[in-house]
């Protein structure tokens, strides 16, 4: 794939699915942007800086596998390379990380357990896409390279220090 083809790519996964998830449902769950923000202290600019941090970590992640692994996150357009680079070196998710981080952080935003109880089901069901489909797939697909990675890097919560594999 072409680096234009797989930012265009990248780009409409994006909107289709972490805009989603993590933008139109829990608009559509809590109907809360034209409700006043938490009044409770520091949840509005804790919740403000998780999410602006998750939105930078979530392009970062994407422009990873345009740029690096030449193709989308989507499953349907697999990398023609492993992407570990950039913020791969310190969590193997960062997505799925990045995404329940912006709910997690409108749940702060707005004092919202419909937002919490919410980021808990995506998390199930995103631990459960891994583990069923995503791990195996890579396995399959880079062998001894993926299995490697798999060992150094955290699959949930980030390293400190990158990895240098």
């Amino acid at each position: 794939m072409r680096t234009f083809s797989a930012i265009a790519g990248s780009a409409a996964f994006f909107i289709a699915a972490p805009g989603v998830i993590a933008g139109l449902v829990p608009w559509l769950l809590t109907d809360r942007w034209g409700l006043p923000w938490s009044n409770l202290p520091g949840f509005v600019p804790a919740g403000g800086l998780l999410i602006v941090a998750a939105i930078a970590a979530l392009l970062h992640a994407f422009g990873r596998f345009a740029l690096e692994g030449l193709c989308t996150p989507a499953p349907v357009a697999p990398t023609e390379r492993l992407v570990i680079g950039g913020i791969y070196r310190h969590v193997r998710n960062p997505m799925y990380v990045a995404v329940l981080s912006i709910i997690l952080g409108q749940a702060l935003l707005f004092s919202s357990w419909t937002l919490v109880a919410y980021a808990v089901i995506g998390a199930i069901a995103m631990g459960s896409f891994v583990r069923l489909y995503e791990e195996p797939t890579l396995a399959r697909r880079y062998g001894a390279e993926y299995e490697t990675y798999r060992r150094n890097v955290p699959g949930w919560l980030p390293r400190l220090t990158p990895w240098r594999g």
